[in-house]
């Protein structure tokens, strides 16, 4: 099936930056059979955007199909994103887990939302070695490594925060992150701009209770505004921790 010829084209800084990523951390090999985790929102449906555009002008080849977790919550829809991509011809993978439910009766002291990502990822993983993919693309930008560095240094006492890079236990996946060096700002603009079509999700499990990554989110955004060079000095303190166990 071809591609949408119309697909918006990503602003040539956020491409810029994805690539220097890539290249920074070798994420991307020939061959590779990458899945997105698109959940819908405006991060993952860029770079979406992005890896086919790359897709398209990379000096070797790889495959990209997504995937959608659907946690099986009425506040959760994502039919819209069908259509969407089989207008561009990538194929499109969407399984459902109750995991609401299952949190019910699972949950040991975590956050719900820290819980809820496990249990997508080990859905995603499932299904990749099912259909044969071997590379996981997540969405999460500078601004998501900032605040769970933060989170780690005020609530965990070490510092920590998301690989750009790694190798699961198993061996046989490898998780990347190409967004380590995009602001979520410039990723909002692209959404608005190419009026992607967002998935809103309204958890009943994030919104009745104000999470840590808010907190975080509402000191970072404070602070940038007397040190407009912060997320430049947090990227620079955390690239040893970004680079940490990469494949």
């Amino acid at each position: 099936m071809g591609r949408n010829i119309d697909a918006p084209k990503p602003p040539k800084t956020l491409l810029r930056q994805v690539g220097r990523a890539i290249a920074d951390y070798k994420m991307i090999r020939d061959g590779d059979r990458i899945m997105l985790g698109l959940s819908g929102g405006k991060d993952s449906l860029s770079l979406l955007h992005i890896l086919l555009h790359m897709q398209r002008h990379a000096p070797i080849n790889f495959d990209i199909a997504a995937m959608t977790v659907d946690p099986e919550m009425e506040s959760f829809d994502p039919a819209v994103l069908g259509p969407y991509l089989e207008s561009m011809g990538v194929e499109w993978l969407l399984v459902s887990q109750p995991i609401m439910e299952q949190a019910e009766g699972h949950m040991k002291g975590d956050s719900f939302c820290s819980w809820c990502a496990r249990m997508k990822r080990g859905v995603m993983y499932t299904t990749m070695r099912k259909e044969g993919y071997n590379v996981l693309a997540l969405a999460q930008h500078l601004d998501d490594l900032a605040e769970s560095f933060l989170m780690s240094a005020f609530h965990e006492g070490r510092l920590n925060t998301m690989k750009a890079h790694y190798t699961v236990a198993a061996d046989d996946l490898r998780v990347i992150r190409p967004l380590v060096y995009a602001r979520e700002r410039q990723l909002q603009d692209f959404a608005d701009e190419a009026r992607l079509p967002i998935v809103n999700e309204n958890c009943p499990a994030c919104y009745t209770k104000p999470t840590q990554r808010a907190h975080m989110k509402r000191l970072l955004a404070d602070e940038e505004e007397s040190n407009p060079g912060l997320m430049k000095t947090l990227l620079s303190t955390m690239r040893p921790l970004m680079a940490k166990d990469h494949a």
